[in-house]
């Protein structure tokens, strides 16, 4: 819902248009805000000066240059994205206004989740900053893509001279503002990363005060197991000393629902330790993958798609491969369970079920599935979630919420719904229509806890002297609209949001300033 502008407001804002956007003056007035701590709401005023926060409390005798009107709408930090794919369509020019983005109420996002994304990050910053950027991004040091230009795809250890050059990768990273590792285990070539590795990598982030991410090396029964996983990220926060975060937190497939309860007990366990473990979880019952990796064994993708292929053209191999991939479809549920989202050799086939154009060929779907990895493998969406993991694992105190979503062109594919609602559809379902969760906690697992596992001492709450990233919504419209045949749809409900102090949507309506920028983990926080 839209709330028109106080006539103070406006008539200021029409005086003040000389000055750009980080000059002026702006005062939220008599709004219910939220510090982003998890403490109930109280009514207050806030002022925004020079992209930061100024005051916040009764500012009755306050000037500003444009005054808002935000009784009975909540304010509160704005929103963290621990875990996006975002940066690639940031950096091009048609996309890096982010507004799918804004419009659920995000002003800054992690990117190069999972292990992947560029090494250099001095040059993905010079990238992502040749457009301006309509929200801010921090960057993470993507361990698959350190092994893939040192190791290449082969399934081995490194040696040690290897492991110097990724150990001398990361640090370089890090020294460009990076904040962290993320890896991906469940990917080649991640996923043939001993252990010891991602503990020896993630002791050289130590010392710049970066945490390590990981999507797990299995979310099911794929290889070590759930659990075995689980441990394993704990023991690179137990080994490093560092943050850890189980990343896009679930249990995966039937074979392991209801094993929540058992992820929370292991974290529970290691933080009564002093190992500081956390999670982040997007609000969804699907997940989304490639159809290679969902389904094809690690073994069949070493040596990278041309080896894959030779393999594939060998019939003894394919046998095998083939069995790996029975496995692979019985652990996700079955065909029904996979829905294609991008194909670029065959777009017809977006939003189709993988046991549907089985049928329609007339084939069993593991020849389909074949057919298709070999003229380049689509991306899916594989419904493959308990709705009562979800919400064991999202009322934990150290659980943030993420996306895992990507930024893509308007109506190109059939992505992900959590793209366009992953915030929005938490407050909506969770908060709102389920209460699985207060406002005021799901709020605090947007904004503060995100910001305090990374370190991120200016942002994440509504403190005098804090960049102004704030988003002034109204809780009985927010609503996530994107679904999983119509995705590309933006989410409702944030009234105004500011990134630095500028407004990137006022009364509903995007207003086309950027004011994005690249943020730096250093000794202290800067950003250009």
């Amino acid at each position: 819902m839209c709330r028109a502008f106080s006539m103070i407001g406006v008539m200021s804002l029409a005086l003040t248009m000389g000055l750009s956007a980080q000059d002026r003056t702006v005062l939220i007035r008599g709004g219910r805000v939220m510090d982003g701590s998890g403490n109930p709401w109280v009514q207050a005023d806030v002022l925004i000066r020079g992209g930061r926060i100024a005051e916040i409390g009764i500012l009755r005798d306050v000037q500003a240059d444009e005054v808002i009107d935000a009784s009975g709408l909540y304010v509160s930090p704005g929103f963290i994205d621990a875990h996006s794919h975002a940066g690639p369509g940031l950096a091009s020019a048609g996309l890096s206004h982010a507004e799918p983005l804004l419009a659920m109420g995000l002003t800054t996002v992690f990117v190069n989740p999972d292990g992947g994304g560029p090494v250099d990050q001095a040059r993905q910053r010079s990238e992502l900053l040749a457009s301006e950027l309509g929200l801010n991004v921090a960057q993470l040091v993507p361990h698959g893509s350190v092994r893939q230009s040192v190791v290449g795809s082969q399934d081995r250890q490194a040696t040690p001279a290897e492991m110097d050059r990724m150990r001398s990768l990361v640090r370089a990273g890090m020294e460009e503002g990076a904040w962290g590792l993320s890896s991906g285990t469940f990917y080649a070539p991640g996923s043939y990363a001993p252990p010891e590795e991602l503990e020896a990598l993630a002791e050289v982030v130590a010392p710049f005060g970066g945490f390590y991410t990981s999507h797990l090396r299995d979310e099911s029964t794929y290889s070590v197991g759930l659990i075995a996983a689980v441990d394993e990220v704990i023991d690179v926060g137990r080994a490093a000393g560092i943050p850890v975060v189980l990343t896009h937190v679930k249990a995966l497939g039937p074979m392991v629902w209801g094993f929540g309860s058992a992820i929370v007990q292991r974290v529970e366990r290691a933080r009564a330790e002093g190992v500081q473990v956390f999670a982040d979880q997007y609000p969804y019952t699907a997940s989304a993958t490639g159809l290679e990796p969902a389904l094809l064994p690690r073994w069949s993708q070493a040596g990278g798609r041309d080896s894959l292929l030779a393999r594939m053209d060998d019939p003894a191999t394919m046998a095998r491969i083939r069995d790996g991939m029975i496995e692979g479809l019985a652990l996700r549920g079955g065909a029904d369970r996979i829905q294609f989202r991008r194909h670029r050799a065959d777009p017809s086939i977006e939003g189709r079920l993988l046991s549907d154009l089985a049928a329609e060929r007339r084939q069993d779907p593991i020849d389909t599935a074949i057919d298709l990895i070999r003229t380049g493998g689509p991306s899916i969406v594989s419904f493959n979630m308990d709705d009562d993991d979800v919400e064991m694992l999202m009322v934990q105190p150290w659980t943030m919420t993420a996306s895992d979503g990507d930024l893509v062109p308007m109506g190109e594919g059939v992505p992900h719904p959590r793209s366009y609602g992953t915030f929005a559809r938490k407050i909506r379902l969770y908060v709102n229509e389920k209460g699985t969760v207060g406002l005021e906690e799901a709020i605090r697992s947007m904004t503060s806890l995100p910001a305090s596992v990374a370190g991120m001492s200016d942002r994440g709450t509504l403190r005098v002297g804090a960049a102004a990233d704030i988003v002034v919504f109204d809780l009985a419209a927010v609503r996530d609209v994107a679904d999983y045949t119509d995705p590309h749809r933006y989410s409702e409900g944030m009234v105004h949001v500011f990134v630095n102090g500028v407004a990137a949507i006022r009364d509903g309506a995007f207003t086309g300033d950027r004011a994005g920028r690249v943020l730096r983990k250093t000794v202290r926080d800067v950003s250009e």
